[in-house]
């Protein structure tokens, strides 16, 4: 008999939130962090903004003070975040955490993850996993509409789905779904025909997914925002935002884009019903004012803090009732170029780990702002492996290593490019251990966000720095989809066939010991051969209006916007 993972189909369990990606552009004004951009799924995105589960209540701890009074609206009918500026609202054109917060208010994904790490119905009502794993089988609500009261079917799936495989231009986070049948061609060019996706519609309420193997993570995998629902309408390239006039699947309709700040209305066709709020203004910008000033000047109620800042307001008696830590399945990492160059060499790889200590570097940061690391999988993530899988910290065998390689004292080495996004912490303690340990020196410099994943993308150095933020809880989205060959998170090119295979295993596991087994191995073998080494997971803080209601989150960055309501509404 095959597993039933089918999700229960009523209200109290079924508005959660999404989740989404990495990277994205700095904080508006005021909100910098010290960690550089960070995507999710498949580029990282920058810090995290609030994320909330759609109608799961939350209250805030009771104030020890009077926190400021809210004047940027009359009533409860609205709320103001502090969002940033998204790249794209095109779901399968976005990589980065920033435009992902909206894409998630704007188009609805078939399931959600709670704060509990729980995965929720959303637009499917239900789901059945069956064929040993190699088949999921989605249901779609009665009566689902688009916001312009259109139907929306199962053919709407199908279509947004395969818009992640357009030949020559694939989702950046297209390999999430790399085990359904058809995807591995369609990334590697093999296949230019997207309707040989492994994704078919049977009827307007069914959605069929055939995989090779690994069909128990796809419930979680399509909570994630590229795999949000589009209109069928919409063609295979990146669509613009039209305000008034674009349609969407979401809680939320877009109702004006301005220099300030983008306004969403609640959307009365949304499935679970119209949003306690009806209106959100999403602020690009506060024109040079802190977030904590516009949080305690009342124009802003939702707003991410540095960890600076968190360190003191934590202590403040009128700021602090107002002051969270949102969950933060995170990590910040550096990666080598493996597929041409002197990384190419794994001795050469080594050497340069093991004549870094990590555990210092990680060890100096600010506790307020990050946490150590100890394996590429964060703190806190279901079924990920316990135990140390950074590279030993051992000098002498990182000189001997690098004479191995054929570069004795450094002699020979050609010069070895470093390039960080966002000027990540460690880079000027990284370039200095290199040369006081190895006697080598490397060519430092540090891009703007845009332009570094572009970089990244087309012509990557041979050292990197990148920080990822979950999209669905499971190790796999740390391991086969940033390392796994071919896949298009893969920023250095790494390939290993028992990498892949230890990874396929966990994946496709139908018992939690086979599975750990599997992502055990796989973080056994990226701490030998060194494709990676992670420094440190994230920490996220946020200022939340007193009376703010349903803005618990579930550590995947996302603020799903459905789930918030004022006290007393």
């Amino acid at each position: 008999m095959e597993p039933d993972l089918t999700g229960p189909d009523d209200p109290a369990a079924s508005a959660l939130p999404g989740e989404l990606m990495r990277g994205g552009p700095d904080w508006p004004d005021g909100g910098a962090s010290t960690r550089g951009p960070r995507w999710r799924r498949a580029v990282l995105a920058l810090v995290a903004l609030v994320t909330a589960a759609a109608l799961v209540v939350h209250l805030l701890p009771t104030p020890l003070g009077t926190t400021p009074d809210r004047t940027s609206a009359a009533s409860t009918d609205s709320v103001t975040v502090l969002a940033g500026t998204p790249s794209s609202i095109d779901p399968a054109h976005a990589g980065d955490l920033g435009s992902a917060q909206y894409i998630s208010q704007l188009f609805e994904t078939l399931t959600a993850v709670d704060p509990s790490l729980q995965i929720r119905p959303a637009l499917a009502s239900s789901w059945q996993v069956s064929d040993n794993g190699t088949r999921v089988t989605f249901t779609l609500r009665d009566g689902l509409e688009f916001s312009d009261g259109s139907p929306l079917t199962a053919l709407d799936v199908v279509h947004s789905w395969r818009r992640l495989f357009v030949p020559g231009n694939p989702s950046l986070l297209a390999s999430l779904m790399a085990d359904v049948k058809g995807a591995r061609e369609l990334l590697s060019g093999q296949s230019t025909d997207t309707s040989t996706l492994g994704v078919s519609a049977p009827d307007p309420k069914t959605v069929v997914v055939d995989l090779v193997q690994g069909g128990g993570n796809l419930p979680a995998i399509v909570s994630s925002a590229p795999f949000a629902v589009v209109p069928s309408s919409v063609g295979d390239g990146e669509f613009q935002p039209a305000p008034g006039t674009m349609v969407g699947s979401g809680a939320y309709t877009l109702a004006s884009v301005s220099s300030d700040a983008w306004t969403l209305q609640a959307n009365p066709h949304y499935w679970a019903g119209k949003p306690a709020i009806d209106t959100v203004k999403m602020l690009l910008t506060l024109n040079g004012q802190s977030p904590v000033d516009a949080f305690s000047a009342g124009t802003v109620d939702i707003a991410p803090v540095s960890f600076t800042d968190a360190t003191w307001l934590a202590y403040d008696r009128q700021l602090g009732p107002s002051l969270r830590e949102d969950p933060d399945l995170s990590v910040s990492y550096y990666g080598f170029e493996t597929r041409r160059g002197p990384f190419a060499d794994v001795r050469l790889r080594q050497a340069f780990a093991m004549a870094i200590d990590w555990r210092r570097l990680a060890a100096l940061d600010d506790p307020m702002a990050s946490k150590p690391a100890n394996s590429m999988v964060p703190a806190g993530m279901p079924g990920a492996p316990q135990g140390d899988y950074l590279p030993p910290f051992d000098v002498a065998k990182a000189k001997q290593l690098l004479a191995d390689a054929g570069y004795p004292n450094g002699q020979g080495l050609p010069t070895v490019t470093f390039i960080g996004g966002g000027g990540g912490s460690h880079d000027d303690q990284i370039v200095a251990m290199l040369k006081a340990n190895l006697g080598v020196s490397v060519q430092y410099e540090s891009m703007d966000f845009n332009p570094y994943q572009e970089r990244l993308a087309t012509d990557p150095p041979d050292i990197w720095s990148q920080s990822w933020v979950a999209d669905y809880p499971n190790p796999n989205d740390f391991l086969g989809v940033l390392l796994g060959t071919g896949s298009t998170a893969n920023q250095g090119g790494w390939s290993n066939p028992q990498f892949d295979t230890a990874v396929g295993q966990a994946s496709s596991a139908g018992d939690a010991a086979t599975a750990l087994a599997g992502y055990t191995r796989a973080l056994q073998i990226v701490q030998d051969q060194v494709p990676v080494v992670p420094v440190s997971y994230g920490r996220s803080w946020s200022l939340v209006r007193d009376g703010v209601l349903g803005a618990a989150q579930n550590g995947t960055g996302i603020l799903r916007l459905a789930g918030l309501a004022w006290s007393g509404q």
